[in-house]
Parts: structure tokens; sequence; C-alpha cells
């Protein structure tokens, strides 16, 4: 057959073309494995990427503590639940791997996870339709405590798994939540949202490491994986000035108090006058920092709410005067009401204006007189001289306490009716920090200090101290001299038969203070009636040599007609000033009203139980023995100490087990916990009503112990003394 010329034209085409795309691609081939690369990318470098799997190492959040080492924030293991519904994963139905019964399975978790029975059901029929490997539950599911966890994994319920997630935790529930803040996770990592855990988040977080390896096609390690670690750095650890023990005490005696009379708001700080050590501060309303949902205030009154103080700020306009040199405490004046022009609206004393007739400077201060502070101010100090001492007492500024949100107050001193009221803490606005910052030249021979929180930080893997702080000057508004003047002014205010404090009397020291009454305006409107002001006392004890200083306010406690506006707040004082000093060892100053019984602790560890036991019961302490053995390991006071008849201790055996701790406070609850190795989760306030570990149960270390904790009614009249004297 004669072949067709075209057909071999045609051929010899695509026999050229399928030899070039050949060698193209050969050539392609050849050049690739040459050189290993593709569009300027490595193969060995993309290959090497692709069976490479690598994770975040987390760095552990650093702890935050009390100034005695009491742990008040840390990350604590949590657990989520898994129900793995995919039959594949079982291999040997004798032993199943996935959920088998998913009714029973839902019927038994619901209980434990506080759960509706029938949305656990749905989660797993749901999980076993779309065939998925394993389901979850919400936010039943998250965050379970290592109690539940074990309550749940004694159930032996197939196909349920646990994965371990920290979340933030604060042991103590409302305890300084102001303070110390609170931190939450944002896209898994814990972040600090207010107070310290915010302020010191970046030592607190430290820095997270990794950990990457090479894998085969079933994520399983080659034999040379290459493995790279880098290790995390873990967050430092926060020191604060605060005392777990006065702080307690300051908040529960601020919820009776909340419970009792329930104010607007309520505010309380105790510091050490001489360093400006902040030892307790707490406001009302606060919040739980493990639970913060629906918080009433989130901010913290004591630095960062200014308001009108009230007589309060005659402290300061006294002090003023003495140091400016033209006060004469003997010098006589007509109280009442004090008029500089007819164009000023008068002042006028507390009592309506009627006054007490004539009296001295001196009176005026006990009494609290608004003439006598206007008459200093205008006739004797001068407004622009006035000027320069608020400046230097740090009105004009904040304290620069270490805290977030701190505001300084607002000075208005355009008209003259605006400067004399200024005088007598009207018009212009301060903070209870400012106020105790500048009261600490008072107490402090004339020097003022910074107030400040936080202690210390430190370096966990190695112990080492980062950072310390220490006492620092604020300034030196006014002599010593003044000082001891002042003092005694202050004395008298709580001593003297026409002082207006003498319900802040305390038993076995002496006291000086200065109450306050402020008036509140609301809409541009003065809110009349009774118990609408602003309430407040800011003392120091002893008189002579103060090692503790206290301010605090009560704004509108619903009070009865035959009560005062002190009565709150003098409660709060006198429990937090007496237990605080008698708690720091300070030597009283003068007799005690009632004689105190005190027992001397004998040495107890080592020694028999039930010897120890009977000897300390004999001297009137409440023993409480933890554990049945019959030696004494430790105890929660040490041989030498003075504990109070009726005082709780601890005595912890060889052989410890759980007692029975109902109508134990929290300071008692912590007290075992460290003396056990309990990790202790608080709920509520007040005391005990329920525990997680039943009593009898041997104690190990680190065990879990859920803790519930209600508050018991309050008569709120018991100590609170009344003089019917009010300003």
């Amino acid at each position: 057959m004669k072949k067709n010329k075209k057909t071999h034209v045609m051929s010899g085409v695509l026999i050229v073309l399928f030899v070039g795309i050949f060698m193209i691609i050969s050539g392609r081939f050849l050049y690739i494995q040459a050189t290993g690369e593709i569009a300027g990318v490595s193969l060995e470098n993309w290959s090497e990427e692709k069976r490479t799997a690598s994770y975040t190492l987390d760095a552990e959040r650093g702890k935050v503590y009390d100034r005695n080492g009491m742990t008040l924030a840390y990350d604590r293991p949590t657990y989520r639940i898994q129900a793995i519904v995919g039959e594949s994963h079982t291999q040997n139905e004798e032993e199943p791997l996935h959920v088998v019964n998913e009714e029973e399975t839902a019927e038994k978790l619901a209980p434990l996870l506080d759960a509706d029975e029938s949305y656990l059901l749905d989660q797993m029929e749901e999980g076993v339709q779309e065939d998925r490997f394993q389901v979850e539950f919400g936010s039943a599911g998250k965050e379970l405590s290592q109690n539940t966890k074990e309550k749940i994994e004694e159930l032996e319920l197939p196909g349920i798994k646990f994965t371990e997630e920290p979340i933030r935790y604060y042991p103590n529930g409302m305890f300084a939540s102001q303070i110390i803040g609170f931190a939450q996770k944002e896209e898994n990592t814990i972040t600090g949202v207010t107070g310290i855990e915010n302020e010191m988040n970046q030592l607190l977080s430290g820095k997270a490491g990794s950990i990457s390896y090479e894998r085969d096609q079933y994520n399983a390690k080659l034999l040379n994986p290459n493995e790279v670690i880098k290790e995390p750095e873990d967050g430092g650890d926060v020191y604060l000035t605060i005392d777990q023990k006065i702080q307690t005490l300051l908040e529960d005696v601020m919820t009776q108090m909340d419970e009792a009379y329930n104010p607007e708001r309520m505010t309380a700080t105790v510091m050490d006058p001489k360093t400006g050590e902040i030892l307790a501060m707490s406001n009302r309303p606060s919040y739980n920092p493990n639970n913060p949902s629906d918080v009433e205030n989130w901010y913290n009154d004591a630095i960062a709410t200014p308001f009108e103080p009230g007589s309060t700020m005659k402290i300061f306009t006294w002090s003023a005067a003495i140091e400016q040199g033209v006060y004469n405490g003997d010098e006589w004046f007509e109280s009442g009401s004090y008029k500089i022009s007819d164009r000023v609206v008068p002042v006028r004393d507390h009592n309506g204006g009627e006054g007490w007739g004539s009296i001295t400077y001196d009176e005026g201060f006990a009494r609290s007189s608004n003439v006598a502070a206007a008459k200093l101010l205008w006739e004797k100090i001068g407004t622009e001289e006035y000027l320069e001492y608020w400046d230097a007492f740090g009105f004009d500024e904040k304290t620069g306490i270490d805290l977030p949100g701190e505001q300084a107050g607002q000075l208005v001193y355009n008209y003259p009716r605006d400067k004399i009221s200024t005088a007598f803490g009207q018009a212009s606005t301060v903070t209870p920090i400012q106020q105790m910052k500048a009261a600490s030249a008072i107490a402090n021979d004339g020097k003022m200090v910074k107030p400040y929180v936080i202690s210390k930080t430190v370096d966990p893997s190695s112990g080492k101290v980062i950072d310390e702080k220490s006492p620092e000057a604020a300034g030196e508004p006014i002599s010593k001299e003044t000082s001891e003047q002042m003092k005694d002014l202050l004395g008298s205010v709580v001593s003297s038969e026409d002082g207006t404090g003498a319900e802040y009397k305390l038993d076995d020291y002496s006291v000086a203070g200065k109450t306050g009454t402020a008036q509140i305006y609301e809409n541009g409107k003065l809110l009349t009636g009774h118990g609408n002001n602003m309430y407040s006392f800011l003392g120091m004890a002893p008189k002579e040599d103060p090692e503790l200083m206290m301010y605090v306010s009560v704004k509108q406690p619903d009070i009865k007609v035959t009560e005062t506006g002190s009565e709150p707040v003098s409660f709060i004082f006198k429990n937090v000033m007496q237990n605080g000093l008698h708690y720091l060892d300070i030597e009283p100053d003068k007799e005690a009203s009632g004689q105190i019984d005190t027992v001397q602790l004998p040495e107890m560890t080592g020694r028999e139980t039930s010897k120890v036991q009977n000897e300390l019961k004999k001297k009137g302490v409440n023993v409480s023995v933890i554990g049945s053995g019959d030696t004494i390991k430790k105890a929660s006071a040490a041989e030498g100490d003075e504990l109070l008849q009726g005082d709780r201790i601890l005595l912890i055996t060889d052989q410890p087990e759980m007692p029975d701790i109902t109508g134990w406070s929290l300071r008692d609850v912590m007290q075992l916990a460290d003396l056990t190795a309990l990790e202790v989760e608080a709920i509520g306030n007040g005391y005990v009503v329920s525990q997680s570990i039943e009593k009898g149960k041997p104690l190990k270390k680190n065990d879990n112990l859920e803790v519930e904790f209600e508050q018991p009614a309050l008569d709120a009249g018991g100590e609170a003394e009344s003089n019917g004297s009010s300003e």
C-alpha cells in the first residue's frame, strides 16, 4: 500500500514534539535532582517542614504571695472531659475504649457535671450519627476539679477521657480581690486583666517554649527525629505587702457590715505609716476572681474613686496652720456660722449651725467645727499659702502606688466659698490613699512615705530576688514638732468628752484619729435624709508611736433613726485595729478595760498527743487534733507563743486524718492546708458548712479539699458603742 505523504509529515512532527516534551521533562527532573529546588524552594527544607511537628510548651504563670508566703494566686490544674464515641478506637471488645452505653453514661455523669442528663445524651448520640471520634459537653465539661475527676474515674465508664488544662485560681475567693485582680485565658494564654495580675502581667507570664521533631505519616517520631526543645521560662513570683491574717480580719468585718447595713459603698485600708506598706485593703462591692461575672464594682475605690472627704481633711488644715506658725490652740472664736462677705454663702457647723458658743480652736478640732477650719484658712493661713500645703501633702498628684487604675483628686479652688470649703473637706476631692499618704507625715515625725503593695519579685527556678522594694520618702510637709502637736489633737477627738470620735476607742491602745461626714450629690442635687452621707474615720495607734494607720469609709448605710453613721465605721476600725495590733505583738500603751487572759504555749512537737491535748485544754485553748497518731509532728503555733483563751490551735499527728471542719473560719482552714499540704478550693465567705473530704479519711500531700462557706446572721449592734455625737 502506498504511504500517504501527509501521514509521514504528521508522524515526524509528533515524534519531534514528543521527543521535545520528553527532553524538557527529563531535563527538569535532572535539574531538580541536581539542585534540590523547585521555584526557589528547597525540597529538602520543604519535606522536613512537612514531616516536622511543632508544639508550644506553655510557661507556668508566676504565683502571687502575701508577705508571709501565703499563696494568693496560682495556676491550678483543671480537667476537660471528652467522650470517645467512635467504635474504631476499640481494639478488644472485652475492653471497650469508646462509650458503649450512652444512656447509662449520661445518667451517671449528669449529677457530677451538674448538667442535664438529656443534654449529655444528645451530645453523644449526635456524635455517633455524625461519625465523630469524640464529643465534649460545653461549659459543663470544662474546668473540672481534681475531686470531680476522681469521682468520675471511680465510675469506670468506658470511653471517658480527660485533658488537663490550667486555670488561674484564687484559693481565698473574694480576699483582696481588687488588689490581686484576676487573670483569664485569652487564646490559650492566661493574661492579667485587673490588679496585680495586670500590673505585673509581663513578669508573671514568663516566656513560652516549644518542641519540634520529625515524624512519619502515622505521626510517630522518626528514629532520628532531629528533636529541638526550647524550654519555657516560668513567670516570676510576686510577694505582696498584704498580711493574710489582717486582710482576712478586714474582709470578715467588711462582709458583716455589708450585710448588716447594706451601704452603697465601703472601703478600708490598713497601712504601716512608717514604711508605706499596705497590710490590708478591701472594698464593697467586691467580687470573687474565680468567677468574675456580674461584677457590680470593678474599681478599687481606695485608689480610684476620688470624693469629697469631709472633716478628715481638717487634719491637714490644722497641720498647715501649726506649721505656718499662725495657730494658737487656746485662742477663742465664735462657733456656729461664719460669713466672709454678703456675697458668699456662710459656713455652718455640722449641728445645724448652732455651734457651741465661744470655744477654743483646740476644742473646735475635737468637735470638728467647720467654722474653725474656715477661719484658719481665710484669716490665719491665707488662701495662697494653703495651696502650698495642699501640694506639699501630695493632694495635687497620684500617690504612685503600684496598682493599676489610680486616680488623683481634683482641687476646686476658684471662688472664695470653694477655698474655705476645701479646708473642711468639701468642694475639692481626694482619694483614701491620698489621705493615708498625707497622714503618714503626722504618724512619722513629719516625713511622708509612698504607699506600696509589692514587696518583692522572685525567680521561682533559682529562688533569687529579682527586685525588692524598700520604703520611699515622699516629702516632708511638716516638722516633727507639728506632727507631735497634731497627734495630741487627733487623740483629743477620740479621748475627750467633746470629741466626735469616742466610739473609736480601743481597749488597750490609745488612738489618734479624725472622723468625717461628707455630703453626697446626685445629678447636681444634695442628698438629704438620715444616712445619706459618706461616713469615715482616719486613725492611727498607738497614739505616741503609731504602728498601724487605718482609713475606713461607709457610704449611705441603711441605719436606723437611733443609729449614727459612725457605727459601721467604728465596728470595722475597732475590730481590725485592736486585733491587728495584738497580732503584730505591739505593746499596749494603756491599761485594758478588761483583763485579757493569755496562754503561753509549751513544747508540743515530738510529744505524746494525749498529753499535749490535755495540757492545752486545761489552759483554755481550743484544741483540734488532726489524725489518730500518738505523736505530734506539727502545730499551728510554736513553743513560747501566746494565745488568747478560746483561740484554736491545730495539732498534726504522725497519722493525719481529715477532721470535721464545720464552723471553722477561712483562717483556720488555711492553717490546716499549710500544715498538711492540702490544695484548698474555697466557695463563699463566713464559716464552713460543707467539706469534700470526709471526716476520718487519711490526708495525703496535694489532696484537693473543696470547702463551702456561709455567713451567719449578725447582730451588728453587739460591739458598736454609741455616744450620741455626730458630725
